[in-house]
């Protein structure tokens, strides 16, 4: 297939630069197959589901991953910005650097400085200096820092800013209110560079209901890297890389999940981010699978899902990789009414938007 066949449409007015309050009053399309669609809120979502239903989210924890610093060499200095995308040991990391044309390896990169008054921390955090070790053909930067573990992670929280989209981050600077609001009221496990946006929705009473009323909520960790906002280059797909995340699905998950299906229960996916890895973990036979491992999966129209029933996610960019995998889901003219749609009654885009309750296409 070629990438304009996922082209639509956007008024810049739909993208959402705040999310909904409080979360769970977002509205929800729900799209099934052969229906007509429906106009809801995510606070009905219980009246959608049934006892023995499974919910599949995503616990990753969002970092605050966007550093401001500067590339040192001899005398001078020039300003640079980092978005990291994914830590490979205890101490380093890949990121997307602007300008990353002006690195070289070798180069020393400082983050930002020491707070006054601060005592023995200041002097911790102001260790938060990389060496860029490698530059990858995608343009990714290989990031050596000084401090490592649990030390670099403390230095990361004190001085990053939180990765907003680049589409609401050209709109507006990130604040204070970023921080509560681009995390799942779920998020557990720390490494995430993007938000599993579609559990933005869940407030801690409307999972109650939930539960109430027999409905399981299954976690899963996949760690969203910044790759996820990178666009589609290539007009032929078939010539397209994903960037790899790294998730795990365990032991128990992977039984109950199991088990939950041989007894009639429907698997939902909460967002992209957790159907991606629970379809990476399921086998051909359709048997969830324990998973320790990056995925690279890429998913469009023509491939046939394993473990997944209905997908809970927010609208996404044209031409993105994310619209690819909800046509191959629910399918492509299906979607695209289903957008079209959403464009004329007001629906709301992308990470802070609203979200739809799509059923699998037959």
């Amino acid at each position: 297939m070629q990438l304009a066949d996922f082209d639509f449409h956007l008024p810049q007015d739909r993208i959402a630069l705040r999310p909904a309050s409080p979360r769970d009053s977002a509205r929800l399309l729900l799209v099934e197959p052969a229906s007509p669609l429906r106009d809801l809120h995510v606070h009905d979502l219980p009246g959608l589901l049934r006892a023995g239903d499974v919910l599949v989210v995503n616990d990753t924890r969002v970092i605050p991953a966007r550093l401001k610093g500067h590339r040192v060499r001899g005398e001078s200095r020039i300003a640079v910005e980092a978005t990291l995308h994914q830590q490979r040991s205890g101490h380093v990391w890949t990121a997307f650097m602007r300008p990353g044309k002006k690195l070289a390896v070798g180069d020393r990169i400082v983050f930002g400085e020491a707070s006054r008054g601060e005592g023995d921390r200041a002097c911790l955090l102001a260790a938060l200096d990389a060496t860029v070790r490698g530059k990858g053909e995608g343009g990714e930067v290989t990031l050596a820092f000084d401090l490592a573990g649990p030390d670099l992670m403390a230095a990361i929280a004190e001085r990053g800013m939180m990765p907003l989209p680049p589409y609401i981050a050209a709109r507006r600077e990130e604040d204070a209110r970023d921080r509560a609001d681009y995390q799942t009221v779920y998020a557990d496990e720390e490494g995430s560079v993007a938000a599993p946006t579609a559990g933005l929705h869940f407030t801690p009473e409307l999972l109650a209901r939930l539960e109430d009323m027999g409905v399981r909520v299954e976690r899963v960790t996949l760690h969203v890297g910044a790759g996820t906002f990178l666009p589609v280059k290539t007009e032929n797909l078939a010539e397209h890389r994903m960037h790899a995340e790294w998730g795990e699905v365990d032991a128990a998950t992977a039984g109950r999940l199991n088990a939950a299906r041989a007894a009639g229960g429907r698997i939902v996916c909460v967002g992209t981010t957790s159907l991606r890895l629970l379809e990476s973990a399921t086998g051909e036979d359709g048997v969830v699978q324990p998973f320790r491992d990056e995925t690279a999966i890429f998913i469009t129209p023509g491939y046939r899902f394993r473990a997944a029933d209905g997908l809970m996610t927010n609208f996404h960019l044209p031409k993105s990789t994310l619209f690819m995998l909800v046509s191959a889901f629910a399918g492509l003219e299906t979607m695209r009414a289903a957008y079209a749609h959403a464009v004329e009654t007001g629906y709301r885009f992308y990470s802070y938007g609203d979200a739809s309750l799509l059923w699998r296409a037959a």
